[in-house]
């Protein structure tokens, strides 16, 4: 069951998101019984509660469920630029070693050696941020499928750079920081 909404002045049908926004409006129930005149507030919740219809403001998908698993070891290619550097492309591999909720840790190594990082999964289950306490720029990021994501670093002053990362998940287990480089 749901709820339809039929706009007194310009008819059509529209969602519960759009009957919030729709001011007064006629409502019937899915099964086409027709709902009283009602003006938007709170007789809503009083006439979704008859429909069989539990709504809650600003819940959301993501609020249901657990946000996605992004731990394992990370592989793909970083391409970057700079005026210190240029244009340059190679190998990068990240391990994100641990999550708790929407947060997780992991490291990576490259020419000046290893940093460890922490971030966030933010509510949408797809955009990640990560920092690192030594570091003057940060990472944003999007989850592209269960084994796929893509992370931008953007640094900005003396040294700035911008670069990306399109990386694969090659294993759901990730090299632990202490055994790394050994």
């Amino acid at each position: 069951m749901g709820l339809r909404l039929t706009r007194e002045r310009s008819g059509g049908v529209g969602t519960v998101g759009q009957l919030a926004r729709a001011g007064r409006s006629r409502v019937t129930c899915a099964t086409g019984a027709p709902g009283p005149r009602i003006y938007v507030g709170a007789a809503l919740g009083l006439l979704a509660l008859s429909c069989g219809i539990v709504w809650l403001p600003g819940q959301t998908r993501a609020a249901d469920t657990a946000p996605p698993n992004i731990v394992g070891t990370w592989k793909g290619q970083n391409n970057t630029i700079s005026d210190l550097k240029g244009l340059r492309t190679w190998d990068k591999t990240i391990h994100i070693t641990e999550q708790t909720d929407r947060r997780f840790r992991g490291y990576f190594t490259y020419s000046a050696g290893t940093k460890t990082f922490f971030g966030v999964i933010y509510p949408d289950d797809t955009t990640i941020s990560w920092v690192a306490s030594d570091s003057r720029g940060y990472n944003q990021g999007r989850i592209l499928g269960p084994d796929r994501l893509a992370a931008c670093y953007i640094e900005s002053g003396i040294d700035a750079t911008a670069g990306c990362s399109d990386l694969t998940r090659v294993s759901k287990t990730p090299e632990p920081l202490k055994a790394a480089g050994k």
